[in-house]
């Protein structure tokens, strides 16, 4: 498998500090290769971000979801589906090979702890819509500048079943070869795996949780399951991405190819 993982075991590449170590459903990072652990550090929030918010817009926010939840209704979120294509070509992929970059969440967070999801979260009071939440959330847990961001499309919304959240994905390109940095205190690794054996990898896996265990759609690759509202965004992305163009652009179609 060509998956990468960051932070990788061998040292980094000269600029980039030596690292330590979603909104998902129950089942949104290392290079495997192809996985990327976090740099340490304390991943400062820069001006302007949530941590700036004023004490009475966090309460608004939370008192909101809150309500929501007790009614019922859904809780709107977002993620972004980053892309892009990988150097080296071959007779199955002579433009390159699409990947996709997924996160790990860290294995003592209170909720979906150590699963894999899109880097994204539930909308913030100062979120002008979804498509700002998703880039935002990508900034604050991967390090992905927004200049590096091509937007290409909007896959369809996924709720998920315990947590009531309505998903929005935002697929996008990026250039390949990003460095990573991972917010201590949400991300474990960033995945970055071939679309095609993703897409190869599709199962039946039992998934185990509160005791009890239950057979689901999931994507299986070595160690790696991803399943729940994760799986159901890939597999909408399958559905709508096509082939990489001539000269190696990524696009989305209205419906299957």
């Amino acid at each position: 498998m060509s998956a990468f993982t960051w932070p990788p075991e061998s040292p980094p590449p000269a600029g980039v500090d030596r690292p330590g170590a979603s909104t998902c459903e129950p089942g949104t990072h290392e290079r495997v290769p192809g996985t990327h652990e976090r740099v340490p550090g304390t991943h400062e929030r820069v001006p302007g971000t949530r941590e700036e918010i004023p004490d009475a817009a966090h309460e608004q926010v939370a008192s909101e979801r809150d309500r929501l939840a007790s009614a019922g209704e859904q809780i709107p979120a977002a993620v972004l589906v980053p892309l892009f294509i990988a150097s080296g070509r071959s007779a199955s992929s002579p433009q390159g090979e699409p990947h996709v970059v997924l996160t790990r969440r860290r294995a003592g967070l209170r909720r979906h702890a150590g699963e894999i999801s899109f880097p994204g979260g539930r909308r913030d009071a100062e979120d002008a819509d979804l498509m700002e939440t998703a880039l935002r959330e990508a900034e604050e847990e991967i390090g992905l500048s927004r200049a590096q961001v091509t937007l290409l499309g909007e896959l369809p919304a996924t709720s998920t079943f315990a947590t009531r959240y309505t998903i929005h994905p935002y697929v996008a390109e990026i250039p390949a070869g990003v460095a990573w940095r991972l917010s201590p205190k949400e991300v474990d690794a960033v995945l970055e795996l071939p679309l095609g054996e993703v897409r190869a990898s599709a199962t039946k896996a039992p998934i185990e949780r509160r005791g009890i265990t239950f057979q689901t759609d999931a994507y299986v690759l070595g160690e790696h399951v991803i399943w729940g509202a994760t799986a159901r965004i890939l597999a909408h992305l399958f559905e709508r991405l096509r082939a990489p163009t001539a000269d190696a652009q990524l696009a989305l179609g209205s419906g299957p190819p």
